[in-house]
């Protein structure tokens, strides 16, 4: 593909990223299966460019503004801007890849001319930007970024933007730690243990995983460090009755399956829930494929389900992962910064309320609720439990460092009321884990 094609490539991938709910590596994936015709660098180049838009979406915007003509941010206009001011691309050069032919960009219209004459030189970071806006995070987060890191603020959130490792979770039904990364070696990926997770590999680059023996064999399942974490505080063991309250994709059942083997198979009875069908289907490939077949599905209502009525009071350790912001995984999906608003939020934490007052009802005198979130923000997190505990008076909070040193060993990191994991602080993604025990 010419330079000209592969910019017309990342400008549909940013439309189609900015009209959807989808993050932009599925989005990419997508594109990239039909295009065989890409090859391995043009895959590189236009995901490069597409994720170095998505990040500094904010300063080309404020740039985009700052000239006053009369353009709206679009997929063609923020990239003519990426070009003039993070790449100094001359505009001639801009004009000679929006040439219209070979599948290159149609030709420039005058006012985006006049923007890539206007742009061409300038910095990236302005003085005079918003912090909001030099950090590209939404101006409405700003006072709870504040109000959590103080003096710390910017260091985080810089982390928050960098482009997130690839982890892998080594599957303990089907394999050890040394002999998933044989495997892994064999097909010329390299690893090395994570920092913290004792199940962890880090991959060195990122490679295409989909291939190799130890994926298709199930030895490995891709999983930030930190969600691996989450998975072990939960303490299941074999037994045990597990409920993986609002299971999604399924990692972490598979991680709570794999917490729970025993002879190669899942000892106790594990439950993955969720209210969306299409999701309980998908899991089962994986489920298959990581040799977890004990696992239980259930479809459940959002409201008065009669599952949930049923199972009151059985589940020793019930996972409540509440559906949230993300602000954790911003390194992730790059876009979901820009998918919510207050309202939103607002709406999410009556929904937070509800879903964990539904998973610790299934929760045995004795037994552990576990919530998580992917989200950095206290209103999510920690005013959560606060409110939860203010009418459950049967639950009380464990000490996040006697539970790591239960479950997982050795010192946790720094922790609140609860466990927090963030980019800057632990190398992971962001996450919140709150332990909450029923009393006997």
């Amino acid at each position: 593909m010419t330079p000209g094609a592969r910019i017309q490539a990342a400008i549909e991938l940013l439309e189609q990223v900015w009209d959807g709910i989808s993050p932009p590596n599925v989005l990419a994936d997508r594109y990239f299966r039909k295009r065989r015709y890409a090859g391995s660098g043009d895959r590189r180049a236009i995901n490069q460019r597409l994720y170095d838009v998505l990040r500094r979406r904010a300063r080309l915007d404020w740039w985009i503004e700052r000239t006053g003509l009369d353009l709206q941010p679009g997929g063609r206009t923020r990239v003519v801007a990426d070009l003039a001011v993070a790449e100094r691309t001359a505009p001639d050069e801009i004009a000679a890849m929006f040439s219209g032919v070979r599948h290159c960009p149609g030709a420039l219209s005058p006012q985006e001319a006049e923007l890539a004459d206007a742009l061409y030189g300038r910095p990236l970071r302005h003085r005079d930007m918003p912090r909001p806006v030099a950090f590209e995070y939404p101006d409405w987060m700003d006072a709870s970024f504040a109000a959590l890191w103080g003096e710390d603020t910017e260091r985080e959130i810089a982390a928050l933007n960098e482009q997130a490792s690839v982890d892998l979770r080594v599957n303990t039904l089907k394999a050890t730690p040394e002999q998933a990364q044989k495997a892994l070696a064999d097909a010329f990926i390299d690893t090395e243990a994570t920092p913290i997770s004792p199940l962890g590999l880090r991959v060195n680059g990122h490679p295409r995983l989909g291939g190799t023996e130890a994926f298709k064999r199930g030895l490995v399942e891709i999983q930030d460090e930190g969600s691996q974490l989450l998975a072990l505080l939960v303490g299941a063991r074999p037994g045990m009755a597990v409920v993986d309250f609002c299971a999604g994709a399924g990692g972490k059942t598979l991680a709570l399956a794999a917490a729970m083997g025993e002879g190669g198979r899942v000892n106790g009875r594990l439950f993955a829930c969720d209210i969306s069908a299409n999701r309980m289907e998908r899991m089962q490939a994986r489920l298959k494929r990581a040799g977890a077949h004990d696992v239980r599905r259930r479809t459940i209502s959002a409201k008065d389900d009669n599952w949930v009525a049923e199972n009151a009071g059985r589940a020793d350790r019930v996972l409540a992962d509440v559906p949230c912001t993300g602000t954790g995984t911003w390194r992730r999906d790059v876009n979901a910064k820009w998918r919510f608003q207050p309202t939103d939020l607002d709406q999410l934490r009556q929904t937070q309320l509800h879903v964990l007052r539904d998973a610790a009802s299934l929760v045995k005198p004795g037994g552990r609720l576990i919530y998580a979130t992917c989200s950095l923000l206290q209103e999510e997190n920690e005013l959560q439990i606060a409110e939860f505990l203010k009418n459950q008076a049967d639950f009380s909070p464990l000490l996040i460092n006697e539970v790591w040193a239960e479950t997982i060993g050795g010192a946790s990191p720094p922790t609140g009321p609860g466990l927090r994991l963030s980019p800057a602080s632990t190398g992971t993604d962001g996450f919140f884990c709150a332990v909450l025990e029923r009393e006997k």
